[in-house]
């Protein structure tokens, strides 16, 4: 075999490679395999079956192998196969083994002609093969026939690919000797996914069917698309041959004979024939195995340490044991209090990078999207002043009032009062459903019990929606309590004379923040990115974010923001700030569009100008055109005028009271009424709703996934143990057959090529070995199977050797050379 003491690997590779088979997918072990690969018709059943000694896999025109076949290979004293799916039933007439491989292949994929990668695996015994483990693929064809899908071929490239891409998979390129070579799909298939030839050996079958005249020794000699490990031909039956039920020994035998008779091969008969391939498959194998197994051990510790925690915890597990499921109904409305409260208040652990969940969503709504609604609420400054004028008026009646009426005031502030409760109804709203999504997110850790999960979402929420009805009472008592009484009297309200602004020897910084200049002339430098600082009196940008050098600095006096259309072209969200009176804001520019890399941000620095007193534009022109028509009616004479303007400054400032007054008390009064009011409901609560609502046994009941997930932990995690310690046992010491130098291209001349492979594995070099301190020579060494002579290089120990051409140890071949003329 030239690896003695290595021939248990394959056996134990194939007990692994049942044990993992019964558990599925989940351990993703790249178990060392030989892959089958070649196109419809190829030969690659024939060859199987001469390995076997036996006819067993089902022939017929189209697709014949229509799901993965693991074969494994094992020498036995007595005959017989069995399947992993009839584990324990015992074939022993293989005409059985091809109508089960056929039910089998039904079973899964159907009677028509599709495919389907699950494997099918079947273990054959016998004193006549060798130990492999081989994977007959699907041939790969090109049209769909019958029901077959249009993608046919996609899909079985893809299966193919699912194999052969691991590193740990062989791959035996079957191709016909009838066929042209540069054509093989099998050979393009390997070439894609290992260049460098490493695990591709050729298989040429065929042979016999060659036109006469024609033959491929320039193929088998490795001349023709070289391959690094190169080629064997093989001779199967013809399907007369299968037809007419001859013996696979006889089609050995006569294999031999042609081998032996055939003027092209038989300097070569020796190195081909399918006991050859056996015993090269064999070693291969081997060898791979050998290699593979520090990273397949390396991979089994990583993947036993990983499950070792969860099947700590589910070892000794007693399903119907009513003190755990007391014991862990406790741990898990305890988890899901501390949950809950952790996305509430905040915390460094799992913490969303995505996008903002639980407190600090709701700190958003109280601080942005409420404050935002309550501005889109106020009243148009032209309709207030209608509104005004209509109350003097009103209130006046028959009469020319000589002073401003108080009653117009009070009438003016009650009605916008009013419409505060629309937004701080809808912010209870935006808080409550944040609360849930927020309790649905905690109880995703209680998927494996249903039967809880539902339940405690079923409380809770029932809680929250107790609470909504009490928060928003108290909201609207809120506003009908600043509704009661007009507190003229309040330190901030301004009387009847607005007061200049307060003296501030440092303005208060809102905001700073890059943004972008979006209309800035092409001719003046285009869009361009600032630092930019807003302040409570003014909107300033710097070069950069150290603020030393100050681009312009623009007051927000009569300032107002709009919304800008996203660009065709552009990637970013854009936002305008334009002056009421119609002045250019910026330069030569009547508004100044900024633009941010996200909506979120627009949003943003939208609130934070709501905060410097800079509101949204009202869009209703058809409005403000109504309301201009309707003042112009009145033709106010300057003393109305006087009036309307007093009570319309007196209104705005105590409206800006109401509002500042409500956006503090909106927060406090849903914290204190619901947030904090839920959090202790779950933490005093929660439990004892669960006791009273019935079984609590039921409650505890397993998913069916959580049970299967259990199961699947618990096999994995022992067979991961039992695979280490097979493995354990087995010495990986033993010497193994090198690697075949690189196949260089042919050219004109003299060539290097590498030696052939011979049975063994090893390179053919019979050449006496020179000894140390000797020169470096060229040495004569008997005619290889081609009939070239084969030349060893050796390097000696002292320094006068060629640079970079040292060996491992002094006296070892450096390579093994064939100098071939033409």
């Amino acid at each position: 075999m030239g690896n003695r003491g290595m021939e248990d690997l394959i056996p134990l590779v194939n007990k692994l490679q049942d044990a993992f088979s019964t558990i599925g997918q989940s351990c993703n072990l790249d178990l060392p395999q030989i892959a089958v690969v070649g196109g419809q018709s190829a030969g690659k059943s024939s060859v199987l079956e001469n390995f076997v000694g036996r006819d067993f896999l089902p022939r017929g025109s189209g697709i014949v192998t229509r799901r993965p076949l693991v074969l494994q290979l094992i020498s036995a004293n007595a005959e017989w196969a069995e399947f992993l799916h009839c584990k324990g039933k015992k074939f022993t007439d293989f005409d059985e083994v091809r109508q089960e491989i056929e039910a089998e292949t039904d079973r899964i994929t159907g009677a028509n002609k599709g495919i389907s990668p699950v494997p099918i695996n079947l273990r054959v015994y016998s004193p006549h093969v060798l130990n492999l483990t081989l994977i007959d693929l699907p041939g790969i064809t090109k049209v769909p026939v019958g029901d077959q899908p249009a993608d046919i071929e996609q899909q079985i490239r893809d299966m193919i690919m699912q194999f052969i891409c691991r590193e740990s998979c062989l791959i035996l390129a079957v191709t016909p000797a009838n066929s042209d070579l540069a054509n093989s799909d099998a050979l393009k298939l390997a070439k894609d996914v290992d260049p460098q030839g490493q695990r591709t050996i050729g298989v040429i079958t065929k042979l016999d069917l060659m036109d006469e005249g024609t033959d491929a020794r320039e193929v088998l000699e490795n001349k023709l698309l070289p391959l690094r490990r190169g080629y064997i031909g093989v001779v199967n039956r013809s399907q007369k041959d299968i037809d007419g039920k001859k013996d696979i020994k006889m089609a050995m035998a006569a294999e031999r004979k042609f081998f032996l008779t055939h003027p092209a091969y038989r300097h070569m008969a020796d190195k081909m024939g399918t006991p050859c391939l056996q015993k090269v498959l064999n070693q291969q194998l081997t060898n791979h195995i050998r290699d593979t197994l520090p990273a397949f051990r390396s991979k089994l510790q990583t993947q036993l340490l990983a499950l070792d925690k969860e099947a700590e915890e589910y070892r000794g597990y007693r399903p119907d044991d009513p003190g755990r499921k007391t014991k862990q109904l406790l741990q898990m409305v305890q988890q899901f209090s501390v949950d809950f409260e952790k996305r509430i208040e905040g915390s460094g652990d799992q913490v969303d990078t995505v996008e903002l969940s639980g407190g600090a969503k709701i700190n958003r709504i109280f601080h942005e999207r409420f404050p935002f609604e309550l501005v889109k609420m106020e009243c148009d400054d032209k309709e207030m002043r209608r509104e005004i004028s209509y109350a003097i008026k009103n209130i006046h009646g028959i009469r020319t009032g000589l002073f401003t009426p108080d009653m117009a005031f009070e009438a003016i502030v009650k009605k916008q009062i009013v419409k505060i409760k629309e937004p701080c109804i809808k912010c209870v709203d935006m808080v409550i459903q944040e609360l849930i999504n927020t309790v649905r997110q905690c109880t995703n850790k209680l998927d494996c019990f249903p039967r809880l999960r539902e339940e405690t979402e079923r409380i809770v929420t029932s809680h929250i929606r107790d609470r909504e009805s009490k928060a928003k009472d108290q909201v609207l008592l809120l506003i009908d309590v600043q509704l009661s009484y007009i507190n003229t009297n309040h330190e901030d309200f301004i009387g009847f004379a607005k007061c200049p602004h307060a003296f501030h020897p440092k303005p208060l910084v809102i905001r700073k923040g890059w943004l972008t200049i979006n209309n800035i002339s092409i001719i003046k430098g285009g869009a361009k990115e600032y630092w930019f600082v807003l302040t409570a009196e003014s909107l300033s940008w710097f070069k950069d974010d150290e603020e030393k050098e100050k681009k312009y600095m623009l007051p927000l006096d009569n300032l107002k923001v709009r919304d800008v259309e996203k660009g065709f072209m552009s990637s970013k969200h854009a936002f305008a700030i334009f002056n009421t009176e119609q002045r250019n804001v910026y330069k030569d520019n009547r508004f100044l569009e900024l633009a941010c890399d996200t909506q979120d941000e627009v949003d943003s620095w939208r609130a934070s100008l709501l905060r410097a007193g800079v509101y949204p534009e009202r869009s209703s022109n058809v409005l403000e055109n109504d309301v201009l028509g309707h003042v112009d009616n009145f033709s106010m004479d300057p003393q109305l005028e006087r009036k309307v303007e007093t009570i319309r400054n007196l209104v705005e400032s105590y409206m800006a009271i109401v509002n500042k007054c409500i956006r503090d008390l909106m927060p406090k009064t849903i914290m204190h009424l619901m947030i904090t009011n839920v959090k202790d409901f779950i933490n005093a609560e929660l439990l004892a709703q669960l006791y009273s609502a019935g079984d609590q046994g039921a409650l505890m009941d397993e998913s069916q996934e959580q049970v299967q997930r259990r199961d699947e932990v618990l096999r994995t995690h022992q067979s991961l143990k039992e695979a280490l310690a097979i493995i354990g046992d087995i010495s990986t010491s033993t010497i193994s057959t090198p690697m075949p130098p690189p196949v260089n291209d042919w050219r004109s001349g003299s060539h290097l090529q590498p030696a052939p492979l011979v049975p063994g594995g090893c390179h053919q070099a019979s050449a006496p070995v020179l000894e140390e301190g000797e020169g470096l020579h060229l040495l004569p060494t008997a005619q290889d199977h081609w009939g070239h002579s084969t030349t060893v290089l050796t390097v000696p120990r002292f320094p006068a050797a060629p640079t970079g051409l040292l060996p491992a140890s002094p006296g070892e071949p450096l390579c093994c050379l064939s100098l071939v003329s033409h």
